[in-house]
This record gives structure tokens, sequence and C-alpha cells, in this order.
């Protein structure tokens, strides 16, 4: 994805950095970037990498999939197609040759990431929400809740909100789907009685 293609966070950044009413330097410190640049980044001026949204996420304790989806507006219905671009995904040193693509544009109530390549082991998640991974080709290791699983093509993982997890491809051309419910709904739970 060029950056002429990649959406602007900036504003979405600024919201959620004076919601938790931090300093740009203070955002800029945790993230481990400089305060001119994360200025330029909220300003629209420049626009991150995967990796440095990713650490931007992390300070402002949210995740990269909610930055950039508020970087357009909801669609009630939307195409998403095969051919649209991916961004580079990149790990804590700046390596990765993994690529994701949103599936589901805009602030929607649910995110859906399809992930080719590497994925940085190392990152551990924890949504609000429930989540679930989905192995469309490939097989890929995951660690929910302190157990380990191997799944393979067409295996799915049901993850529930708040259970750390990570994930990472084990074989080559291997092709995740995660589809899960946005961290900024309220899920609530009805029971019938």
């Amino acid at each position: 994805m060029s950056e002429a293609e990649t959406p602007r966070v900036g504003p979405g950044i600024r919201r959620r950095r004076r919601a938790l009413e931090l300093t740009l330097a203070e955002v800029a410190r945790r993230a481990g970037l400089s305060t001119p640049f994360l200025s330029q980044i909220e300003n629209g001026r420049s626009r991150p990498s995967m990796g440095s949204l990713q650490r931007i996420a992390d300070a402002l304790d949210t995740t990269a999939v909610q930055l950039l989806s508020t970087a357009e507006a909801p669609r009630p219905v939307d195409v998403v197609r095969g051919s649209s671009a991916s961004v580079r995904e990149t790990g804590a040193g700046g390596e990765g040759g993994g690529r994701m693509r949103p599936l589901v544009r805009g602030h929607q109530r649910l995110h859906a990431l399809e992930f080719t390549g590497d994925h940085d082991w190392g990152r551990e998640f924890r949504h609000r929400n429930d989540e679930i991974l989905y192995v469309a080709d490939g097989s890929a290791e995951v660690e929910a809740d302190g157990s380990f699983y191997r799944l393979e093509r067409g295996d799915t993982l049901y993850c529930a909100g708040g259970l750390v997890h990570r994930w990472r491809p084990i074989e080559p051309g291997t092709r995740v789907l995660v589809v899960g419910i946005g961290d900024h709904v309220q899920v609530t739970d009805e029971q019938s009685g």
C-alpha cells in the first residue's frame, strides 16, 4: 500500500490521545517515536508504518485495527476486492515480511483482517471482545490463555474477549483471517429466563 493509499489515522490518534488526557510528548515517548514525527502524523503531514502504528496503539492502550477503523466513516454496505492493497506488518524491531489487509473498512462493529507471510510471535493480544482466527491456507500455531494449538487449513479458533493470545504461521503460504467484535463495542450478555 503506497503512502497515498494509506488511511489517514492522525485525527483518530489525536482524539484517542486527548480522551486519555495524554500529551503528545508522553505518547511519543511511550511509542518510541519522536514528538515531531507523532505531531506530523496527527496533523496528516505524515503516515506511520504498520510497526509505528502498532507502537502508537500500544501507547494509547488500543489496537492498530481500532486506529485504522477511525480513518473512515462506517458504510452500511461495502465491498473490499481481493485485489485491494495490503500493508506491510512489522515486528517490534522493524523487521517482518508479513502483510495485513483489512477486509472491513471504516468504524464498524466488527473487524476482519487477512494476514499473509510472517507474523510477530512476540506480540501478544488481549481484546475487549471475542475474536476468531480462521486458517484459510497453510497452518498456524496459536497460544491462547496459556495453551498451544496447531491449526490446519479450514480450522477455526475462538478466543473469548479478555484472553491473552498470540499466533504465527508455521509454514510458507499460510493465510489467516482474524474476525472480531470491535473493542469500541460494549457487549452485554443477555440470558433468557
